[in-house]
């Protein structure tokens, strides 16, 4: 479904990713873990073609999209890859003034092409399965913020993508909110859709991925399955960070 090769990108004169490679079969969960500032959020950044990286390849489900794309080539490639892939960012980027229904059809309207009757009966669809079928004409600000993260994802599943990225999803959400989103997620996960997630809760990790990568310093330093990366893990940086993220006494 997802592989990568050899990703590097540069910001000014500081190497952001260096050399990263993973790859993500159909149906699994992978989790990128790490400390803030190891490149994993620009890595998703990359995949979803929001950065331009400087070498290396990305292919998902057929598409491609290379470093070494020129202008010309670029805008093709980009349209293949984000019919693939979806999205769900920190912040949820939902329109204030449309109602939650609004703004999950949005997207399969304007760009699939999708008959808005089509869009709206799917929307409730996904709605449902996000638990927020009853909230169809709500507004964001009469949310709360894990719903607000439900409807953000509810409008990722409605772009029907083969892979779906979470950029640390709850990192704005109070604990109760966070348990929301996460069980969520959670299910997806049971339902087989494939999904790459960057996240400090390293219990979801644990518990819901099928492959764990840690990255340090713009490269993933070990890869594996939770209970070899949680149990016995073998690089030094692995331990220092779950030796931090470790619950207190």
């Amino acid at each position: 479904m997802l592989s990568i090769t050899q990703l590097a990108k540069r910001f000014g004169q500081r190497d952001v990713l260096r050399g990263v490679s993973l790859s993500l079969a159909a149906g699994r969960v992978g989790t990128l873990i790490g400390s803030s500032g190891s490149g994993k959020s620009t890595l998703l950044r990359c995949i979803n073609g929001l950065e331009v990286f400087d070498a290396g390849e990305i292919a998902v489900a057929g598409g491609r999209l290379t470093g070494a794309a020129n202008d010309q080539q670029r805008p093709q490639q980009l349209a293949l890859i984000r019919r693939r892939v979806g999205m769900v960012f920190q912040q949820f980027n939902l329109f204030p003034h449309q109602t939650v229904l609004g703004n999950v059809i949005e997207a399969p309207v304007h760009v699939l092409g999708i008959p808005v009757e089509v869009a709206r009966t799917e929307a409730r669809q996904f709605l449902d399965k996000v638990g927020l079928g009853d909230r169809c004409e709500s507004y964001p600000a009469q949310l709360s913020g894990g719903q607000q993260q439900r409807v953000a994802i509810a409008r990722a599943l409605a772009m029907k993508p083969q892979l779906i990225l979470f950029d640390e999803p709850t990192s704005a959400l109070d604990p109760k909110m966070t348990a929301e989103v996460l069980a969520v997620m959670a299910q997806l996960a049971t339902q087989g859709q494939t999904m790459l997630v960057v996240t400090h809760d390293m219990d979801f990790a644990r518990r819901v991925s099928h492959d764990v990568h840690v990255m340090a310093a713009g490269q993933i330093v070990e890869s594996g399955p939770p209970d070899q990366i949680f149990g016995s893990p073998a690089r030094p940086e692995t331990r220092e960070l779950l030796n931090a993220n470790a619950p207190s006494a």
